[in-house]
Formats: structure tokens, C-alpha cells, sequence
């Protein structure tokens, strides 16, 4: 409770509020909203359409108590200041506050910042302001928008294909690029072709002189590009060649600049993190979230270390690039520091020019000095963008290049080659090679050089490439989809709704993605062209401006789609419960099975359903599945044990199904096992993560004797204010999963998903 308490500072997180909380002295008390704490209720849609599309918006259940005891802080606090972020989410929080609070518009005063440091805080309550209503507008029109899509079309979805799935106006676009990049990988035919490359070596008269060899690869045949189409076409030039003459024909030589990259945008971070660190955009923006919030680095306590790092701007503060200036002639010497400071524009539309790009708070923290205080993967991120920035502010990578033509009778072969003069920004960005680098030796024109040897190597032309999170995130921001503080949930989002699937880094459509993305590019052309989703992020970009109503963009969408919805509901096919020729039998009641549809693809079931529950898991090719028969015997009734298979992989389950639920691991384990380094505290025996048909949980490795078993932590701290918990992983009596606090019940909180970030309003995918 607040005593003695002048004003009263609200921010999202707890540890925004520990970092802040010790820059604004006693005046001040910092609490933390834990996020929004106002949302659309879930089981409806809360839009009143013929009323304007007004919102009705309710205190989240989880946060009630805190909403109570905020408000009563806000009773005593003379003024109550809203530290939320600088973006529209974060202006959208500290108006819920102000309308949940009851706070009046005299009491209240918005502050923003870029950066959690003590001038920047200490600058930013010099110069608060009121909260900016147009950034909210635009926040309530992303809202809505996305609610209406996700709410009236899942439905559909539902009564045509399957429970459970959800269309989402911005993650159901992104689903079409990987289906479309599918179709494009599985129509491509590749075509033969081959390359000749000769290694060569200056022709000396004194045998015994050594020379550096090299080697150039076959361009042209009669001064036009040659292609070679086949072996026998590779080998009949290749016996050409054998009998020519190599003479070098033409030397050109430059310098080349390589400029120093920008700083990282959200996009960028995303891109290089997925790239150099192999992280995912969700985590990358996990850790972002903690560097920019506050770390506790010792004596200095609890430090912000990047700035904001949801940004598409590559701006930077004229006060930051002098220290950084400044530190880079200290450290690395003048010649590495440009007579001008770098500047570095967008070019894209919509870029907002008052935010920053992502950059390390003080420049002095440098990754090493301060390694000790972060984990590992903090540790990782937080050098990359340090890294980044100081390389921003350097001289270009200088690199001597020489191109040289060679001619062999009428046929001509190129050789490039380039050396490092100067390594500039390379020093902290990194070195790129380029395809086939080398380093030529000093070449004269009419110059003769040696064959050693012809190499033909057979190719085939490849197919576009799979998108990876990094190309993915490129993609989506070149076509304007989605926002940088959107890619990270669009990325996970259509993950977790099975409509797309990850191996070895890169993205798969899986069967049910494409039936979903085919019905609804058929049923909603509009909501599915790539051009209208740009399109009306660039409208939710002119409500933020002033420049147009968000209820007039809410209208103009939504008349055109009440159309396309109503026609969709009459013409939609179905392919719930079809046979598509199958003739097989339940093995449980003898009912048809039929064809439906779930979060891992299509599979058989009983036509009985829900009396009958059997299913049968359908192959590649689509037919039946049938279990494979083993020589073990099931320990609790003798039956047979057949090898099935889960979403979690092949097991090992009793033939005398339903009668007998015995199910093992392939090994014979009665669960798989994981080793922790975990004692429990009932026996003290080693913990181990084991896996049930619900997921992954901890358990005594003593078992039976010790039947101890506990949810598994997330290793995330609970985001409730001195709480102190960790959250685990929970389900609750209905088998939906969830997030709750290891204190419970001391501490109640409980998210549907990890807090990637403090918001919890993400895009809309099902009405649950």
C-alpha cells in the first residue's frame, strides 16, 4: 500500500519497475500492470457492430486484485504517471489504466522514453504529457480488426474442417506465403547443367620456381555465355580444352568499399539473431525484453542495457553517436573512425522517425565487462548488438579487387579474386566470404599460364528456398505485413495451430495448412491478398496520424467482408467425416471410419463418433496406418504390444485397447526419460523429466517406491510483483493448458502463454 506516497508511477513489468523505481527517489512509488488490464472478453465477440464497432472491454479476470489494489494506490497519489511503452500498445495500456482506474485526464500524465537509464527517465518526467488518443484509436482498429476476422471466420472453419482451428488477418497471410513457396518447391522441375573450372598456375621456364595456382571458370564460347546442358556436351569441351593455349586476355583491378551495416532494427535483430545465433524471433525478443528492461549488474543495481527494441528506425540520438564516436577513436584508433558520423535512412513508408534504433544504452558496458551478470543467451544478444551499433559508427571494409579474363582457343574462363587492404567495420560486424574467394597471383596481359587440371562438375538448377524465421521476417517486412512488435507471435502463432512445421530450420506447409490457406484464399481473396493486408496496416498507420476515423476504416472494412463471410457459410465445402473411397471398419463397434481432420493432419475416426472414439492414423500416401505387431507382450494382460504413433513420436501400446491402457516407451521404459540435475525432496533422488500423452513432467527417478511428480519449470520468472515463483507449466480440469506460478496459491497468476513480452493482446486466431 502506499504511504507517504506523493505520485504514483504505473508500468508494465516488475522489472521496469525495479529499474525505474530507483532513478525517481521517494516522491515516487512504481507498481507494475502486469500488461493490459483491460481486454475484449474471450467467449464472445465484445465488438457492437451496429454501434459503431464500440468495444466492450472488461478488467481481465487474472488481474482483478491488482486492479483493486492500483486503485487504491491511485486514491492517495496526487498524480499518476503512466511509464508504459512508447508504441501504440503501450499508449493503448496506459489508457485502459486511466479508464479502469478512474483516473481523470488532470491527474493523469504520460511519460515515454527510448531508453531505462537515469538521465533518460529523469529527461522524460521533465516532460510528460497527456495520453495520445489517435495511437490508442489505431491500437482499438488492430484490435477489432483482427477479433472480427478471427471470430466470425474460425467458426467456419470449425463447422467445414475441424475444431480448434482459427484465421487470423495478419498470421493467415503468412501461412499462404509458406503453402505458395510449398507449391513452387513441389511443381519445380530442376534442370541439368554443368561447370568447367580450370586450375591453373603462371608458366615459368625454371621449373623448379613455385607459383601460386588458381582457378577461373569457364564463361564463354565465341564471345557468347555458354551454357552446358549435359556430360557428354561437359566431356567433348573439356577434350577441346586439354589442347589450347591459356593466355591471359585482361586484368582489371579496383578497390572496393564494403560501407558499414545500420544498426539493428526490430527486423533486423530478429534476422541476425535467427542467422548467427540460431534463436528464434520469440526468443530473440524474450531476451531483448530483459536487456531493455533492467539487469542487475552488481553495485550499479538493476541497469537497462538496450534501448527499446520494438523500432523499424535506424535514427540514433546525435548525443549517441558522439560517445560512441568518441569510443571508437579511443579503443580502435582513428583510422577506423569516418570524418562524419554514418547516417543511415530508411527508404521504407510508414518508418517512424522519433523512435530509435536498437543500441546498447551505455557504450562503456561493453559485452565483455559486463559478461559476468548475464546468462548465456542474454549474454549472446546483448554482443551482437553492441557489436552492431560501434560497427555502425566505423570506416568501410576496403578490399582490393582483381577480375581476370583468360583465353583458351575460342573459349574464355573468368577468375576473381579478392584480398582484405583495410578491415574497418569487419573488426566487430564480421568478415563475409564470398562464393569461391581467393587471393590471385600477380598477373600480366599475353601472360601464359599453365593447365594442371579441368574440373566438370555436374548441377541441377535448385527450387526457390524453404523460408527460414530470418527470411520469413524479411519477407513479411518488405511486403508489409504485420509490424516489427507483431513477427515474433505471427512466427509462433502459426506453429502452435499446426498449420505450418519447422525442420532443421526451415518451414513447411503440413497437409492441414494447405487445406485451410485453399479455403480461405478461395472464400476471402480480399482478407488473403498480400497487397490489402499492406494495405491496411497502412490505414491503422493513418488513424495513428490523424489523417482518417478508425471507425470509418472499421466500416470500410467490415461491409465487404459481412458479404464475403455470408457467402462462404452457403459455399464452403465440407470435408468433415467424407470417406474419400476408404471402405475400412472400426475395429472397436464395425461403424465406417471417415476422413476428419486435427491439429497433425488428416486421419481416420469412427463415424460413430463421439459414442465411438477410435481412431486410425493415415501414412503418407494416405492409407491406413495399421500398427506394427511386436514380439513383446504387454506385462499387465498378456496381450500383444504394438507399435503406435503420437504426436510425440512412436511408442509401444497393448494390442487389447480399450480394455488394457498399458502404453511403453520403444525402449520398454514406462515413460521417456530426461535426466535433471534436480533432487526431490521427498527422497532425494534424482529428478527426470518423463513424458505422458499430456507432455512433459518431472518426476522421481526412484519411482515406484517414490511416486513424486511435479509440473516442469519454464525457467521464466513469474512477472507478479515481489511473487519471486517461476512459472510451470499446468492443465487445467477441461485439458487446456496454461502457465501458472510454482506459488501457487499463494500467487495466482496464470498466462496462456509465456510472456514473450508484457502484452498480452496479440492477434486474434480462434473465438476458443
Amino acid at each position: 500500500m502506499v504511504k507517504e506516497k506523493k505520485n504514483l508511477v504505473i508500468v508494465e513489468s516488475p522489472a521496469k519497475a525495479k529499474t525505474i523505481g530507483k532513478y525517481l527517489g521517494s516522491a515516487f512509488f512504481v507498481r507494475s500492470s502486469m500488461g493490459h488490464v483491460r481486454d475484449l472478453p474471450e467467449r464472445k465477440l465484445s465488438v457492437d457492430i451496429e454501434n459503431n464497432f464500440t468495444p466492450e472491454y472488461k478488467i481481465i479476470t487474472s488481474r482483478k486484485k491488482l486492479v483493486s489494489e492500483l486503485l487504491d494506490d491511485s486514491k492517495k497519489a496526487d498524480f499518476v504517471y503512466l511509464a508504459t511503452d512508447l508504441d501504440r500498445e503501450g499508449e493503448a495500456i496506459a489508457w485502459h489504466l486511466c479508464q479502469a482506474l478512474g483516473i481523470s485526464d488532470e491527474r493523469a500524465k504520460r511519460v515515454t522514453f527510448n531508453e531505462i537509464t537515469k538521465d533518460a527517465i529523469l529527461e522524460a518526467f521533465k516532460h510528460s504529457s497527456s495520453v495520445n488518443i489517435s495511437k490508442v484509436n489505431a491500437q482499438q482498429a488492430r484490435r477489432i480488426l483482427d477479433r472480427l476476422v478471427g471470430y466470425m471466420i474460425s467458426p467456419l472453419l470449425w463447422k467445414k474442417i475441424t475444431k480448434g482451428l482459427s484465421a487470423g488477418r495478419v498470421q493467415s497471410v503468412a501461412v499462404r506465403l509458406i503453402v505458395e513457396r510449398e507449391k513452387e518447391i513441389k511443381d519445380f522441375k530442376p534442370q541439368e547443367y554443368w561447370k568447367i573450372n580450370a586450375a591453373l598456375k603462371i608458366l615459368k621456364e625454371d621449373k623448379t620456381c613455385e607459383t601460386g595456382s588458381f582457378k577461373a571458370q569457364l564463361h564463354k564460347f565465341n564471345n557468347e555465355n555458354l551454357e552446358i546442358k549435359n556430360e557428354q556436351q561437359a566431356k567433348d569441351i573439356v577434350n577441346e580444352l586439354e589442347k589450347e593455349e591459356y593466355i591471359v586476355a585482361n586484368i582489371k583491378k579496383q578497390t572496393k568499399r564494403n560501407n558499414a551495416p545500420p544498426p539493428f532494427t526490430t527486423s533486423l535483430l530478429q534476422q541476425q539473431a535467427s542467422i548467427r545465433l540460431q534463436y528464434s524471433a520469440k526468443k530473440t525478443m524474450l531476451i531483448a525484453q530483459q536487456l531493455y528492461e533492467g539487469i542487475d549488474i552488481g553495485k550499479e543495481g538493476s541497469v537497462g542495457l538496450i534501448t527499446y527494441m520494438r523500432t523499424d528506425s535506424f535514427h540514433v540520438s546525435e548525443q549517441s553517436l558522439t560517445v560512441c564516436r568518441r569510443f571508437v577513436a579511443d579503443k580502435y584508433g582513428l583510422n577506423y573512425l569516418p570524418e562524419k558520423a554514418n547516417l543511415y535512412a530508411s527508404g521504407k513508408k510508414g518508418t517512424q522517425g522519433a523512435h530509435e534504433a536498437i543500441r546498447p544504452t551505455v557504450i562503456e558496458y561493453t559485452p565483455e565487462s559486463i559478461k559476468d551478470y548475464l546468462t548465456k543467451d542474454q549474454y549472446k544478444l546483448y554482443e551482437l548488438v553492441w557489436n552492431r551499433f560501434v560497427a555502425s559508427q566505423m570506416k568501410p571494409a576496403v578490399y582490393a579487387v582483381t577480375d581476370v579474363e583468360i583465353n583458351a582457343g575460342k573459349y574464355m574462363f573468368k577468375a576473381k579474386g579478392r584480398e582484405l587492404l583495410f578491415d574497418g567495420h569487419t573488426i566487430l560486424s564480421g568478415h563475409e566470404m564470398e562464393k569461391d574467394e581467393q587471393i590471385l597471383p600477380l598477373l600480366e596481359k599475353d601472360q601464359k599460364l599453365e593447365l594442371m587440371e579441368l574440373l566438370p562438375t555436374q548441377h541441377f538448377t535448385q527450387p526457390p528456398p524453404r523460408y527460414t524465421e530470418a527470411s520469413l521476417v524479411k519477407t513479411l517486412e518488405k511486403m508489409g505485413i504485420g509490424r516489427p512488435s507483431t513477427y515474433a507471435t505471427i512466427i509462433s502463432t502459426i506453429q502452435e495451430r499446426g498449420y505450418v512445421k519447422q525442420e532443421k530450420r526451415a518451414f513447411y506447409a503440413t497437409e492441414l495448412g494447405i487445406l485451410v490457406t485453399g479455403k480461405l484464399v478461395e472464400h476471402f481473396p480480399r482478407i488473403m491478398d498480400v497487397k490489402f493486408t499492406s494495405y491496411m496496416e497502412d490505414e491503422l498507420d493513418k488513424i495513428e496520424e490523424e489523417k482518417i476515423d478508425w471507425v470509418t476504416v472499421l466500416k470500410d472494412f467490415y461491409d465487404p467482408f459481412k458479404i464475403d463471410l455470408e457467402k462462404a457459410t452457403g459455399e464452403m465445402k465440407s470435408v468433415k467425416g467424407t470417406t474419400e473411397g476408404s471402405n475400412q471398419t472400426c475395429s472397436s463397434c464395425g461403424q465406417p471410419m471417415v476422413i476428419r481432420w486435427g491439429k497433425h493432419g488428416k486421419f481416420l475416426g469412427c463415424s460413430a463418433f463421439p459414442k465411438c472414439k477410435n481412431t486410425l492414423p493415415l501414412d503418407e500416401k494416405g492409407e491406413p496406418s495399421q500398427p506394427q505387431t511386436t514380439d513383446q507382450k504387454c506385462e499387465k494382460c498378456g496381450s500383444a504390444m504394438l507399435i503406435k504413433t503420437s504426436r510425440h513420436g512412436k511408442f509401444l501400446a497393448c494390442s487389447a485397447y480399450p480394455n488394457c491402457k498399458n502404453t511403453k516407451s520403444l525402449t520398454g521404459e514406462t515413460a521417456k526419460v530426461e535426466p535433471t540435475n534436480e533432487k526431490c525432496e521427498k527422497c532425494s533422488s534424482a529428478m527426470v523429466i518423463r513424458l505422458s500423452k499430456k507432455g512433459k513432467f518431472l518426476a522421481c527417478s526412484a519411482y515406484p517406491k517414490c511416486r513424486n511428480i511435479k509440473t516442469l519449470p519454464t525457467g521464466i520468472k513469474c512477472p507478479k510483483e515481489n511473487c519471486g515463483g517461476e512459472l510451470v507449466s499446468r492443465r487445467s480440469k477441461k485439458g487446456g493448458a496454461f502457465f501458472g506460478c510454482s506459488k501457487y496459491p499463494d500467487c495466482d497468476y496464470i498466462t496462456k502463454e509465456l510472456p514473450e513480452t508484457t502484452e498480452v493482446n496479440k492477434e486474434e486466431g480462434s473465438a476458443n
